[in-house]
Parts: structure tokens; sequence; C-alpha cells
């Protein structure tokens, strides 16, 4: 509730005090000042005059016409009210969380129980709403890893059953050796792929969708193939590869961070060999009323040498290679949902729902300069070079910002909802944005309007990369191509020189949270809450490699070397997968 100052509570006693004084005449008639030529005086109205003088209040502002007679009288009954009012409302079922703040001291004063008690209700509905409305939106776009529960549980058991019947044809056949039983099995293989495109068409994709099935048919990776991470006691929600070593991190909702020490060679029997090491880097709750603390993003230096990571008490920590805390970088006033090094590795780059962005001095332990220019939450940032960066909002836009300028450099206006995603390609010279409005965009810094409009999206678009060919890269003989994931299950692949659609990558049943190219640019992994990855080559836009896990995919990532992935899900664990054509 809004406060009274001292000024305003000075003004009431001081009106109470007046108030309450009376005249006497010279025949002990209680009578109006302007009606004597007065005698006596009773009350307070000295004490009035003394508090009066001492409080300043002929200094004051205060309007004195807009305050009722017998102010002080009706505040003291109207508190009484209120904790009455307080007593009653306790007793029900709703929460009272700060109910009463919606009520002004004016409120108090002039509106009876009955219309203070409208008040709380109406206002503590449209708070609920507001706040259902607020946690849907943390939970789909602050976080990144929703459940999908619901709207493909149904999905994804018929897919499991059609599974099932064919690896049940499989056996018979394998049993009996009958050729009918045989060509049942292909027929049903036949059904299950018409129907999983019959799925596709009624979603509204266009003619241009790759199919699931190419000439050759996918390979399912083998289990031999794979290291199952075990430790996490939460879903875990971001993983990276170190960008020099056999190191993977993982980042969870147990409000830990786990380093692995993956072995060389192929995965099972390295396993064997050498068994992988694990640093548990836990997150400290920064206060203990704290609800989540939650791990929601990590990023390793170029060197391979720290790891930063991002919490939703609205820290920022930075790690050694064996888990020791370096530095705890604390000014968010809410959850850090992005953080990037640069690539010189002297500043780290956050942002958070608190609408700003820090940089960071990493070598002073303090922050360098705070970006306060959105509206809304902040989703995403990204380093242009050492000194520049954007950033992404809510707010629908997109500022271009420089260490040391007082205003952005440069400002987006395009995207008609939230900008999830922004992504600089490897020579800093184009922007990538995606956004809920099923739009991809690709910006200029030498034009304020964007130079594509990508529509072909039918639902939101989650995240973007760009390949790691063309100009600034190791594979500066191949051609630059942007690739988008989407919720309406396509991952789409973009020749930004041209804009245009390349490719429609159709395979999922669920909504795509993760793309990764190869190192070599050659591939594309993809995951989705359908429990699936896929490997595309984007030679031929067709699947090669497919991986079922326990559980929801959130991202995907490859080693240095290109030949393994690493993919964290929602069981509590991380997959390393063998990669080999």
């Amino acid at each position: 509730m809004s406060t009274i100052t001292s000024v305003e509570l000075n003004y009431i006693v001081f009106r109470y005090l007046h108030e309450s004084a009376f005249y006497i005449d010279e025949k002990g008639i209680t009578c109006k000042e302007t009606e004597l030529d007065f005698v006596i005086t009773a009350g307070f109205i000295h004490t009035a005059f003394s508090f009066g003088n001492e409080a300043g209040i002929s200094k004051s502002s205060i309007d004195g016409t807009l305050v009722p007679i017998g102010a002080l009288i009706r505040l003291v009954q109207k508190g009484l009210q209120y904790l009455e009012m307080e007593a009653n409302l306790s007793n029900c079922d709703m929460s009272l969380d700060e109910d009463f703040s919606f009520l002004q001291p004016l409120d108090l004063i002039t509106k009876d129980v009955q219309e203070l008690g409208k008040m709380v209700n109406n206002k503590r509905k449209k708070l609920h709403k507001d706040r259902n409305k607020e946690s849907e939106k943390e939970h789909e776009r602050g976080r990144g890893w929703v459940k999908e529960k619901g709207r493909h549980e149904k999905a994804n058991k018929e897919c499991e059953k059609d599974r099932d019947r064919t690896q049940d044809l499989k056996e018979l056949e394998q049993k009996h050796g009958n050729q009918s039983i045989k060509e049942l099995v292909t027929d049903q293989e036949h059904m299950v792929t018409s129907m999983h495109e019959q799925d596709k068409a009624l979603e509204g994709l266009e003619p241009m969708d790759i199919s699931t099935v190419s000439t050759s048919q996918p390979c399912e990776i083998r289990s031999s193939d794979v290291i199952v991470l075990e430790g996490h006691t939460s879903e875990v929600c971001a993983c990276a590869w170190s960008p020099t070593g056999s190191l993977i991190a993982s980042g969870s909702g147990d409000s830990t961070a786990r380093i692995w020490s993956i072995p060389e060679g192929r995965c099972k029997s390295a396993l064997l060999n050498d068994p992988p090491n694990v640093f548990v880097l836990k997150h400290v709750r920064a206060k203990p009323n704290r609800q989540s603390n939650d791990v929601t993003t990590l990023d390793w230096n170029g060197e391979g040498t720290l790891l930063a990571t991002g919490s939703y008490d609205g820290q920022a920590r930075i790690w050694t290679t064996n888990g020791e805390l370096r530095s705890t970088l604390s000014k968010h006033k809410g959850p850090i949902f992005s953080l990037k090094w640069n690539k010189k590795g002297d500043y780290l780059l956050t942002g958070s729902c608190d609408r700003s962005a820090i940089v960071w001095d990493v070598k002073a332990v303090r922050w360098k300069q705070q970006f306060e220019f959105h509206s809304g939450w902040t989703l995403d940032v990204d380093w242009r070079n050492n000194v520049s960066f954007a950033t992404s909002s809510i707010d629908t836009k997109i500022h271009v910002c420089k260490i040391g300028e007082n205003l952005p450099i440069k400002t987006f206006v395009g995207h008609q909802s939230e900008v999830n995603c922004i992504k600089w390609d490897p020579t800093g010279s184009l922007l990538a944005s995606c956004s809920d409005d099923m739009t991809a965009k690709i910006w200029s810094m030498k034009h304020d309007k964007y130079l594509h409009d990508f529509r072909e999206h039918s639902k939101e678009i989650y995240t973007i990369r760009w390949s790691p060919t063309g100009p600034g890269t190791n594979n500066p003989n191949k051609n630059l191509v942007l690739a988008s994931a989407s919720f309406d299950s396509t991952v789409k692949l973009w020749d930004v020189e041209l804009g245009k659609l390349v490719y429609s990558l159709n395979g999922h049943r669920g909504h795509v949270y993760s793309v990764a190219f190869s190192p070599n640019g050659e591939y594309l992994a993809s995951g989705s809450p359908d429990k699936s990855m896929l490997i595309w080559s984007l030679k031929e836009g067709k699947i090669v490699k497919t991986y079922s896990g326990n559980g929801g995919i959130f991202e995907v990532c490859w080693n240095k070397e290109g030949d393994k992935i690493a993919a964290c899900l929602s069981n509590n664990t991380v997959c390393v997968l063998d990669f080999r054509m």
C-alpha cells in the first residue's frame, strides 16, 4: 500500500486539533468564532497553533480544501475496518499476498468496507490473471525448456504404438522366416510413414517439405555408440562442448552445472577404459527466499579455460575447468536468460528479465557498463566484435550497443512480437533474428530496414543458427546458410545471399528447440521434445542418422572434431553420441 508521508500526517493531525476548538461567550454558551467578540477558547486551538508553527503547516503544499472534515477520525476508523476486513478475508482459501497493496490512503478514507472488498477482489483477479500469463511466458520463453505434455502426448503415444507394432512384426519375421510377414512389415512401415506425412500436410506445410524417408533409410544410432551421463536431479536445459578439449558442460534445474570429461575414441569402448570424470558446480542461492536457482544458460570462453553460467537468481558465475568457482557477478535484479563471452575473453555479456544487459570486466570482477534500453525482458544477447553487441527483447526491438556509448548505435524495428534469438554471421556484418511473429529477418548495420524477411514458418520460431561456412570461417569455399527451428515442427535452411528457402526439413513430431551445424558445415543436428534427435545431410536435405532418447531434447551441440554430438534431456540426463558416416 502507498505510504502516507510525514507532511500529510502532520497536516491531518493539525486539522484535527484545529477542528476540535470551540468558543464560549460571556454567558457560557458555545458559539461560532464569528458570532462573538470572544471571551474564551476551549479545545486544542493553542495546541493547533503551536503544532502548526513547528510543523511548518503554512509552508505545506497540501490543498486543505481536498481534506474532508474529520479526516484523522475517518482514517482511524477506516484502519479498524481495514483490520476487520483483513481478518475476515484471512479465513478464505485465497492468497492474501499483496492484496492490500491495491488500496490507497484516500480509498480508506472515502470508501466503506464493501467498496474496499470489491476493489480488492477485482484487482486480485486481475493480478492472478497477469501472473498466470507471465508465468506461462516465463516458462515458454525465459527458461526455454517447456515440458511438452498434453498437446504432444497423444501424438507421441501413437508414434510409439506404431513403432511397437512394427517391431513385433519384425520379431515374428525373424522367428518364422515367413515371406508374407516380411511383406506385411514393409506395408506397415509404409503406413506409418504415410501417417506421419499426412499429419504434416494437415499442418499446412508447403510442397517443398523434405520427406523423412530417403532412398537409403536413415540409420538409428546404436546404443553402443551412446554414453548416457547421469547425475542431475532435474531436467537438463543447456549443454556446450569446450572449444578446445573433450569437456562438456551441462546446466540443470537442480541448481547445478556439471563439467564432464569425455574420453576420446568410440563411446562405449572409451567408457570402459576411462570412465568420465565429473565436477559438480553448485549454485548456492543468493537469497534464502529465492524460489528457483535453476541454471538457465552457460558458455565457454574461447580458450576453453573458463565456464560462465547464468542462473535464475540473477547471478553470473565463472568457473575453472576443475569446478572451482572463480567469481560471482551480481547486479541483475532478475533471472539471467542469455550469456556470452566476447572473442577476446576479457568481457562477459549477460541479458536478464530485469530489461537490461550488462558487460562485465572479468579480470576486475566488476560490471563495466549496464545497458537499460529495452522496455521488456532481454531474451538474447550476441557479440558483434570485442566491444559491440546486439540485444533482443519481448518489446519486439533489437538494439546494437557499444561499450562506452550511452545510447544504442543502432535500433532495428520490424518484428511484431517478442524476438527470441539473435545471431551475428561469422563476419559480424549481418544479424539474423527470429520471433514469435513466425518470421526470421536479416539485418545490416548499413540499413535501417531488414534485408530479408523470411515468412515460410507457420508457428513461432524458437532459435536460429548460422552455418560455419563462407567468409570468416574454416570452410570459406562453402555457401553461408541460416537454419531456423520452429514450433511448427520444421527446420528451414535459407540462402541468405539470394534471400530464398533452400530446404524445409520435415521429420520431427513436436516443437524444434535446438539446431547445431557440424564443424565442417555438412550436417545439421536438430532436437525436439518429441524425444528425437535428427541428423540431416545439408547436401541432400535428407535424414542420415536418428536417435530416440528417453526424454525431450532441449539442446544439441557438436564437439570441435565433429565426431560426437551431445544432447541434454528432460529426463535429467546428458547423452553423448558417436557420429560416423
